[in-house]
């Protein structure tokens, strides 16, 4: 049998409570693990090109202030 159907059984033989954790653990290191790779996304410069076309729309009076926008939704 593979580890990860061990893990799989034994997930569904947890108690509610402890099954719960799992998932309120296995959120938090998903949010960590994503957090890592958008920083390292940030500081690496691949947004940078969007941020630019998006200060220039703005600069250049092609936005919608955010009020204005959602007071239209």
């Amino acid at each position: 049998m593979s580890t990860v159907l061990e893990i799989e059984h034994a997930i569904e033989s947890l108690p509610p409570a402890d099954y719960a954790a799992l998932l309120a653990w296995l959120d938090e290191r998903r949010a960590a693990d994503v957090d890592k790779k958008f920083e390292q996304a940030i500081l690496a410069g691949k947004f940078d090109a969007m941020a630019d076309r998006a200060l220039s729309t703005v600069k250049a009076g092609k936005s919608t202030p955010l009020d204005e926008f959602l007071r239209r939704a």
